[in-house]
C-alpha cells in the first residue's frame, strides 16, 4: 500500500519561480539557470512511491536536494508544481487548520541536531508532542515513560538534555517523535552528528524498533552505508534530480548510471547482500525416502548431487557417488531420509560474508533454508563471486575517496 506518492514535483527557489519553470521544464540545468535568472533548481520532476511500513532512504551528497525533498512531506516547504499526496490525499489542498493537525497527527521528525528544548526535563521533551495534542498531563507522561524505556533511557525521565550524552540526547528526540503515534516518521540526517559507534547503535535500535512498530520511516542521509543498513528502499538524487530507486540489492548490483556507479563501488558487497539476492532454485528435489529409487532417478537425469525433501521440510544433501557405495552395500538400504547430510545449510536473509565459509568448503552449491526449515534455493559459488565482483570501471582515480568520485563526475557531468 503506497502512503506517500511524489508527482512530478519540482522546486525552485527565488524571486519569480513559476516564471521561469517553463525554462527548467525544457531542460535548463540548475547551473544555467542560476547563471542566466538567479533562480536554484533545488528539486527537478522527482516522483517516487513509499509504501507503508518500509524505511525509505532518501540520499546524496550536499546540494542534491534531499533535505528539501523531505521537507515538501509536511509541507514545510511547497513545491513549485506538482503534487504530493499522503494516504491519496493532495496536502497541498489542506487549510492551515486542516496543516496542523495534519502536522500533529500524521507525521513526525526527527532532526539532526536533536531539537530538544534545554529547560524542559527528558520527561517533558519527549510528551511535548502529545501535550501540543491535548493529552493530560498525567496520561501523556505514562506514555512518554513507556517512550523513554523503549529507547533505553528508563531512568533518564528527570534528567535534562544537557546532562546527556548526544546519543542520548538523539534517543531522547526519537522518543519525541514515536511518543505521537505518528503513522510517518521523518528523520533528516538523524545520526549524521553521533559519533561513528553510537551512530552504529542507534542504527541498529531503529531497525530493531521498526521490527516492531512497522512505522513508515523516510530517513535522510548522505551516507551510503548507512543507507544500505537501514533501508529497504533507496533513492540517489544529484542536483535535484533522481537518480535511482531501488533496494539495496539493486542499488549494488545495477546501478543506473556513472554517478550511482561511484557511490557504490568501494561498498563491502559482503555485508550488505544476503543470500536471497543471488541464491538459485535447485536443479533436483528428492522426495522419496526410498535409497534405490533415488539412485536410478538420479542416473536418468543425469543429476550428480540431489536435496531431499521431506513433507516440504529439508532433510539434507546426497551425491550420486555415496548413494552408489551406500546401495552396493550388503543388506537392506537405510532411509534416505535418514541418511542425507544437512551438516552444512545457509539461512535466508544471512549476508554473503556470514555465507561465504559454508560455501567455499561445499563440494556442492549450499542450500538455503528459512525459519521453517524449508528449502528456498542454493547457492552457487560462482554466483557468489560475481556477486562480490562489481563490474570494472574506466576510472583511474582509485585512491579518491568515495564522496570524491562522486563530485568528480559531478563536475564532469556538468
Amino acid at each position: 500500500m503506497t502512503v506517500i506518492s511524489v508527482k512530478n514535483v519540482t522546486k525552485i527557489f527565488g524571486k519569480n519561480p513559476n516564471q521561469v519553470l517553463d525554462l527548467v521544464k525544457k531542460g535548463m540545468g540548475k547551473e544555467q539557470l542560476l547563471k542566466e535568472t538567479g533562480h536554484t533548481l533545488g528539486l527537478h520532476n522527482i516522483s517516487l512511491d513509499i509504501k507503508k511500513g518500509e524505511i525509505f532512504v532518501i540520499m546524496g551528497l550536499s546540494g542534491s536536494g534531499k533535505s528539501t525533498l523531505i521537507r515538501h512531506f509536511n509541507r514545510l516547504i511547497d513545491p513549485t508544481d506538482g503534487q504530493i499526496l499522503v494516504d491519496g490525499k493532495n496536502v497541498l489542498s489542506l487549510s492551515i487548520k486542516e496543516l496542523e493537525a495534519f502536522r500533529r497527527k500524521k507525521m513526525s521528525m526527527v532532526f539532526q541536531r536533536f531539537g530538544l528544548m534545554p529547560h524542559r526535563t527528558v520527561l517533558q521533551n519527549v510528551a511535548y508532542g502529545l501535550e501540543i495534542q491535548g493529552i493530560p498531563k498525567l496520561e501523556r507522561h505514562k506514555i512518554a515513560e513507556e517512550w523513554i524505556e523503549a529507547v533505553g533511557l528508563q531512568g533518564y525521565g528527570h534528567q535534562y538534555p544537557s546532562q546527556l550524552s548526544g546519543g542520548m540526547q538523539q534517543r531522547v528526540g526519537l522518543a519525541r517523535a514515536l511518543a505521537t503515534n505518528a503513522d510517518i516518521l521523518l528523520m533528516d540526517e538523524a545520526f549524521s552528528a553521533l559519533d561513528p559507534l553510537i551512530r552504529s547503535q542507534m542504527q541498529d535500535q531503529l531497525v530493531e524498533l521498526q521490527e516492531k512498530l512497522q512505522k513508515t520511516i523516510i530517513f535522510i542521509t548522505h551516507d551510503l552505508d548507512e543507507a544500505l543498513r537501514i533501508g529497504d528502499k533507496i533513492a540517489i538524487l544529484k542536483d535535484g534530480v533522481l537518480s535511482q530507486i531501488g533496494t539495496p540489492a539493486e542499488i549494488l548490483t545495477n546501478p543506473a548510471d556513472d554517478y550511482v556507479s561511484a557511490f557504490v563501488r568501494d561498498v563491502n558487497r559482503a555485508r550488505v547482500l544476503t543470500v536471497d539476492t543471488v541464491m538459485k532454485p535447485p536443479h533436483y528435489r528428492i522426495t522419496t525416502d526410498n535409497m534405490e529409487r533415488a539412485l536410478a532417478e538420479m542416473h536418468r537425469k543425469g543429476h550428480d548431487y540431489g536435496y531431499v525433501i521431506e513433507d516440504d521440510e529439508y532433510r539434507g544433501v546426497v551425491t550420486r557417488e555415496d548413494l552408489a557405495q551406500e546401495v552396493a552395500k550388503p543388506g537392506k538400504s537405510p532411509s534416505l531420509f535418514d541418511y542425507a547430510d544437512d551438516s552444512s545449510t545457509i539461512v535466508t536473509g544471512h549476508t554473503l560474508e556470514e555465507a561465504l565459509p559454508v560455501t567455499l568448503d561445499c563440494d556442492h552449491p549450499v542450500p538455503v533454508v528459512n525459519d521453517e526449515g524449508q528449502l528456498e534455493g542454493v547457492l552457487h559459488p560462482e554466483e557468489v563471486g560475481s556477486a562480490l565482483s562489481p563490474e570494472p570501471t574506466n576510472q583511474d582515480d582509485d585512491n579518491d575517496t568515495l564522496p570524491s568520485r562522486a563530485v568528480a563526475l559531478e563536475k564532469k557531468a556538468s
